[in-house]
């Protein structure tokens, strides 16, 4: 079946780095547009960045450009999301997304909060 696994996600400082990854299995990786949601406390899950399945990143969030790059590694069936210049309003939950004909696939999640 579809799995999606995210990882990376931790406690961080205001202006630091991370990555997040996100290893898919049990579907055909480069059939898949593949993207990275967020969803802080209270708020509703937002699109954070989209890459298609030519690598080629359609969407980031205006709140995001110019600090998060989104990739992806088809032979290692993984997904990246590089983070930047990080800041407090950044803290949620980061959920990867597989769109593959059609169909919506989730992971369960990884954590980022940027503190002091």
């Amino acid at each position: 079946q579809v799995q999606l696994v995210e990882s990376g996600g931790g406690l961080v400082q205001p202006g630091g780095s991370l990555r997040l990854s996100c290893a898919a299995s049990g579907f055909t990786f480069t059939n898949a547009g593949m993207s990275w949601y967020r969803q802080a406390p209270g708020q509703e899950r937002e699109l954070v960045a989209r890459i298609t399945y030519f690598s080629v990143p359609t969407n980031y969030a205006d709140s995001v450009k110019g600090r998060f790059t989104i990739s992806r590694d088809n032979g290692k069936s993984t997904v990246y999301l590089q983070m930047n210049s990080l800041k407090p309003e950044d803290t949620a939950v980061y959920y990867c997304n597989a769109l593959v004909y059609g169909t919506n696939y989730w992971g369960q999640g990884t954590r980022v909060t940027v503190s002091s």
